[in-house]
């Protein structure tokens, strides 16, 4: 949860999370996640290890602790007016030069994913974003230039479908792990 939009970038500039962060996202089911989680440590992300392979719904947000049970129930209500889609995943993005990452592209249920991040961020806990929405699922994050382009290149013909079902609330506390408080299933 690394990348524009995407949980694992908010920290303050001397390097310690500002209090509670939280983000949500869709996770990328198995065997793909595990797949492509290891190919992110493999790109030399070693705390990919310790971020699930997701579609980000809302970036990493500190929170007050006042503001968790309302965005619970926030995202609950989300869920269930929300029906279940399918997902594409294929080939490969990147942001460079504005940001340096790759990403595998989100091909199928792109309009599905945009309502869905639309209905999580107008809820309780306000969150603007530095870039326009857009879903994709990060490969390689801050890496060298060969790196990227390796992924990039290593990535290309990668495809798989799944039935996007639930979307998930991550707390990170602080060690460089995201911990999921909570699954909401959607259409309830």
């Amino acid at each position: 949860m690394t990348t524009p939009g995407s949980p694992g970038s908010a920290r303050p500039g001397n390097g310690e999370l500002a209090g509670p962060v939280v983000g949500v996202a869709l996770p990328v089911p198995e065997p793909w996640g595990s797949h492509l989680q290891r190919l992110r440590q493999n790109y030399g992300e070693d705390r990919a290890a310790h971020i699930p392979t997701h579609i980000t719904l809302m970036p990493p947000t500190p929170v007050a602790p006042e503001q968790v049970l309302p965005l619970r129930q926030h995202l609950a209500a989300v869920a269930v007016s929300h029906a279940p889609f399918s997902v594409m995943l294929r080939g490969t993005g990147t942001f460079r030069p504005v940001s340096e990452v790759v990403y595998v592209q989100v091909a199928q249920g792109v309009s599905s994913c945009e309502r869905l991040e639309g209905a999580v961020r107008a809820g309780p806990v306000e969150r603007s974003l530095a870039f326009p929405y857009h879903p994709h699922v990060t490969v390689a994050h801050d890496n060298p230039a060969q790196v990227l382009d390796r992924a990039f290149a290593d990535l290309a013909a990668f495809t798989c479908t799944f039935t996007a079902s639930s979307f998930r609330l991550y707390l990170h506390g602080g060690d460089e792990v995201w911990n999921v408080v909570q699954e909401f299933q959607l259409g309830g």
